[in-house]
């Protein structure tokens, strides 16, 4: 385990929950408020690109395209284009999806890991998500893709299991799955500390914090929290789909993910095991405006996607801002049996990370002790609980 003293983030708040901000770091306000009725989606929007090329020079000022993409009046959503490998890594890992949905229920039974909450190995149906409705359109096989026994402290296994629990691979009946889960992994990894410097120098260049501390790159690299979740949609009836028609979120309920960065593949679409175009141009991904505006976003499918999570909004004061979103399934019956494969690499603090919550927090303010600091541990494992059914 690591030791006891706080680790300072180079762009963390300090000082106490109620400490006034110089006017140069104020956290910047991201959305607006989200309860009212939302309007009908209009066209698709571009996500802001950037070239593998730039992001790997150190040096180069993007800070506009960070601005753009992830600031405050930004989507949330940065897409990076021509990364070395990526596409070949996405394909291979993807076509393994539908597979290991359609393994014997009793091998699948074997991949659960009902003390992780299912938060390693194979789940489905056990994820609370809206209105507490138990998510059923689509499975998912959770694995860390750097390290496969993040800890042995017993302590900490039993404390923050939907970290520490070690990964479960179907050896036996999949075993090309590891390989490929772990190579598309630590590529989403690597880019995405690219990435995570860029953002650190946009945020300081706007006063929070300096480089005397802790940035958002070292605290990603410094984890042995990521986790990987390769999903499968299950494909459905035209029957089913019009009892569910106008929901934007049929396939993927609203929510914004708790971590500091998220990596994300364009869809694969299959139709009796060939690949085929999106079958409805309405499907896919959309998120939820700083204007309370609901838009659906598109990138390439040989693009790497990134969006922003809760604890980097938190930590940046608002100046990088997490991005509520969904998943809208195809409709119509060009859509009726087919299946949509993807995958999420998400990136987060140790569960050891002390992270102290400024007081206009939006997120979760149930959940945040009067002094305003929390472990990163303690945090998602708290939200945890609302997404997940209790463990008995």
């Amino acid at each position: 385990m690591r030791g006891a003293v706080p680790t300072q983030h180079a762009w963390a708040p300090a000082g106490p929950r109620d400490q006034a901000l110089a006017p140069a770091a104020r956290r910047v306000r991201c959305r607006a408020t989200m309860q009212q009725r939302l309007p009908l989606p209009p066209a698709a929007v571009r996500t802001v690109t950037i070239p593998f090329a730039d992001l790997r020079e150190r040096d180069k000022d993007l800070g506009g395209k960070i601005e753009e993409g992830l600031g405050p009046r930004g989507l949330g959503i940065i897409s990076i284009s021509d990364v070395p490998d990526f596409p070949e890594l996405r394909k291979r890992l993807l076509r393994l999806a539908p597979r290991i949905a359609n393994l014997p229920q009793d091998v699948k039974s074997e991949l659960e890991d009902p003390d992780s909450r299912y938060n390693f190995g194979w789940s489905h149906g056990k994820e609370k998500l809206e209105s507490g409705k138990l998510d059923t359109f689509k499975g998912s096989f959770y694995a860390n893709p750097i390290l496969d026994v993040p800890t042995t402290d017993v302590a900490l296994i039993s404390r923050y299991p939907s970290y520490c629990r070690p990964n479960i691979w179907p050896t036996d009946h999949l075993p090309e799955l590891e390989i490929a889960f772990k190579a598309l992994g630590k590529l989403m990894l690597e880019v995405g500390l690219m990435l995570a410097h860029h953002c650190d120098r946009y945020v300081m260049q706007h006063g929070v914090g300096s480089y005397d501390g802790k940035s958002l790159e070292q605290t990603i690299a410094h984890s042995r929290c990521h986790k990987g979740r390769l999903l499968y949609y299950f494909p459905r009836q035209f029957s089913k789909q019009k009892e569910e028609s106008g929901s934007v979120s049929s396939w993927c309920g609203w929510h914004t993910d708790h971590g500091s960065l998220t990596g994300l593949t364009c869809g694969l679409f299959m139709k009796n095991s060939v690949e085929v175009p999106c079958p409805d141009s309405a499907a896919g991904l959309y998120i939820r405006t700083r204007d309370n505006q609901i838009v659906k976003v598109v990138f390439g499918e040989d693009e790497l996607a990134y969006q922003i999570g809760e604890t980097t909004e938190i930590l940046s004061r608002g100046h990088l801002c997490a991005t509520p979103h969904c998943v809208q399934a195809p409709s119509g019956e060009n859509a009726s049996d087919v299946e949509r494969s993807t995958f999420a690499m998400f990136m987060q603090p140790d569960w050891d990370e002390k992270l102290t919550f400024p007081s206009e927090i939006p997120y979760h303010q149930e959940l945040i002790p009067p002094n305003g600091t929390l472990t990163f541990g303690e945090y998602s494992e708290r939200l945890v609980n609302k997404y997940y059914q209790a463990r008995t």
